[in-house]
């Protein structure tokens, strides 16, 4: 099982074509860091829709690295500005930095350590928050797919 929800993750994140036709790789790569900030109505940015994920999972390892589970939902969205490309490039590279590191610790779990409780009982087991990241990571790059395709009219 574990193999498996690795692979749906990297495939998410950083490889896949099979459920969306796209991976966030993908759709980050080929943002401009100024697409990337656009902000359309009252919807997310692209970016702050990649920070938000970012931010969970480098808050996810850092519980599978032996730590607290530091992250509130509250902060989720504090992204710090980004003013350029750098900045970008910056967001972009601890992303799929943590997309890989998140990968690399469910590959590595072990079924027993799947079916453990999660930080505290209330929070289900390490499955269930691994495959709650799967599903809410695919609503998020249904949102930036959306968004570029929007940037994408506006440009023509």
């Amino acid at each position: 099982m574990n193999e498996e929800l690795a692979k749906r993750l990297r495939e998410l994140l950083l490889d896949g074509k099979w459920i969306a036709n796209t991976n966030f790789q993908d759709e980050i790569r080929s943002t401009s860091w100024q697409e990337a900030i656009y902000k359309h109505g009252k919807l997310n940015s692209i970016a702050l829709l990649t920070f938000h994920i970012n931010y969970y999972l480098n808050g996810l390892c850092n519980v599978f690295e032996g730590g607290g589970l530091e992250i509130r939902d509250k902060y989720s969205f504090e992204m710090p500005a980004i003013g350029s490309q750098s900045d970008w490039d910056d967001l972009i590279y601890e992303f799929l930095g943590n997309a890989e590191r998140f990968s690399k610790h469910v590959s590595n779990m072990d079924e027993q350590q799947l079916q453990q409780p999660f930080v505290k009982e209330e929070f289900g087991t390490y499955q269930r928050n691994i495959e709650a990241q799967i599903e809410h990571g695919y609503y998020h790059l249904g949102q930036v797919v959306i968004l570029k395709k929007l940037l994408e009219q506006m440009e023509n």
